[in-house]
């Protein structure tokens, strides 16, 4: 047993010294937080894993309120099958600024954070809104390098902020969620995500077309940052999660550096309720009540295809026309949606372990559509009764 023992410490120790030896030493993090708990790639509750810095509830909460018709619907069978079938934890449909159905699965419940994943995305891209609002920044065609005078590549000097946004940015990153050693899982686990990106350089022409590219949001966020002199989260907290009456609390992952710094591109934790209010301000332009939280040229910027020939995404938000409905949404990673559907004034949010099946030579995936069909027919319910 002893000689075992000693073989597997030995073994470890050269495993160890491999992966410092080829700069993988972040899949020691990798491994233990997330495929020693039984997981292949990120999850919902990962956040509780990692270090997370606070997005602060709002001191003057402002509950949804319950449509005249609330949870007295029921959907289909073949939907609640779906939920089950893609491991659903939240549905949620509000109609007319009013939640009108939600259901949670599970050990979830109303409060149940669950991470974000992409759908943070669309909440950076709102935060450079912000900032340029602010004056912080000039406007969507301010170089990012005045921000980052480090940032590398031939064509660093020219990419702008709102390239960043649009995911038009040239820089050179690998998207890949399941592959330990892709870059996008380096940035999920290694201590300090700012020297990775800083090495992911500017190497393509910018403004060329959408691609989707994690590491672009995760420069967005350093230069929100440095243009406003706050922390995303605390920026966040200040301009829109407080001011939008978050009634919880939510955890934004970061790395273990001195610094702390937010990892932009993903990993935001809240709950259903909490994330629709996002669709909401960019529903009504920017508006929350009294507040004119974002510049409404500014998001109705965001909700259009930039370029014609990718009429899928526009300024940090997923777009489609779907039976009649200019529908903009917020995703992520594993199936986490927002969707907005301005003709009908309804958003549905889904959040849960797994998404829907590819669709040839569609960028959405099948369960996009099914979560849609169903929030329509709710809402059809609705009028006809």
């Amino acid at each position: 047993m002893k000689k075992i023992i000693k073989i597997i410490a030995i073994a470890t120790l050269i495993l160890v010294g491999v992966l410092y030896a080829t700069n993988t030493d972040y899949l020691l993090k990798g491994m233990s937080n997330i495929y020693l708990r039984g997981h292949k790639t990120a999850f919902l509750s990962d956040y509780l894993y990692f270090d997370n810095d606070t997005v602060y509830k709002s001191p003057n909460p402002q509950p949804w309120p319950k449509h005249s018709q609330y949870n007295t619907l029921t959907v289909s069978e073949q939907l609640e099958q779906y939920h089950q079938k893609t491991k659903s934890v939240a549905f949620v449909v509000i109609q007319n600024d009013s939640v009108l159905y939600e259901k949670y699965y599970k050990e979830y419940q109303s409060d149940s954070r669950s991470n974000s994943f992409s759908m943070v995305k669309s909440m950076v891209s709102a935060a450079l809104g912000k900032a340029i609002m602010e004056g912080h920044i000039e406007s969507l065609d301010q170089k990012a390098i005045d921000f980052l005078p480090e940032l590398k590549g031939e064509y660093a000097k020219t990419v702008t902020v709102g390239n960043l946004s649009a995911m038009a940015s040239g820089q050179k990153w690998v998207e890949s969620y399941y592959s330990p050693f892709s870059v996008t899982a380096a940035a999920y686990f290694v201590d300090d995500i700012a020297k990775l990106i800083m090495d992911q350089p500017i190497d393509s022409k910018p403004n060329q077309g959408f691609k989707y590219l994690s590491g672009t949001t995760q420069l967005l966020g350093m230069v929100i940052e440095k243009a406003t002199g706050q922390k995303l989260a605390d920026y966040m907290t200040e301009k829109f999660w407080q001011p939008m009456g978050a009634e919880h609390s939510a955890y934004w992952q970061v790395d273990s550096s001195a610094n702390g710094n937010v990892k932009a591109y993903c990993c935001f934790a809240s709950n259903a309720l909490d994330f629709a209010r996002f669709g909401k301000l960019y529903k009504d332009y920017g508006r929350w009540g009294d507040l004119q939280i974002l510049d409404s040229t500014f998001v109705a910027k965001s909700i259009q295809p930039i370029y014609p020939e990718d009429p899928e995404y526009g300024y940090g938000w997923w777009l489609e026309n779907y039976k009649g409905q200019s529908t903009f949404m917020m995703r992520g990673h594993l199936g986490q949606y927002v969707i907005v559907l301005p003709e009908t004034n309804t958003i549905v949010v889904r959040l849960g372990h797994l998404k829907g099946e590819a669709i040839a030579a569609n960028p959405f995936t099948e369960d996009i559509y099914i979560y849609i069909d169903a929030a329509l027919e709710l809402v059809e319910n609705v009028r006809q009764n």
